[in-house]
């Protein structure tokens, strides 16, 4: 779980990054949970979009797509998410 102070310092971090990972009309599907997994583990900090073609909502599509990889929702905004998962290895954010 993420502190509101750990969030705030993310979601600044996020502002300034570009969509990484696109949801379409399929949905949440394998090979999008594979390429948000390896985005995760090379950035820690990833910006979702939902398209407007997605079956689901913006909200609970970044959800499912958060469970499927472990990862946590900092924040969504519109059509647009922020993912962070800590690299177990070699973190690259120091969080406050």
């Amino acid at each position: 779980m993420l502190t509101g102070k750990q969030k705030r310092f993310l979601r600044a971090k996020g502002s300034v990054i570009d969509p990484v990972v696109q949801i379409g009309k399929a949905g949440v599907v394998g090979s999008v949970a594979v390429s948000t997994e390896q985005a995760l583990l090379a950035r820690e900090l990833v910006k979702v979009r939902v398209l407007r073609n997605c079956p689901q909502e913006p909200t609970a599509a970044i959800a499912a797509l958060a469970a499927a990889v472990g990862a946590e929702v900092v924040q969504v905004i519109g059509r647009n998410g922020l993912l962070y998962k800590r690299n177990p290895e070699k973190s690259k954010i120091e969080l406050p």
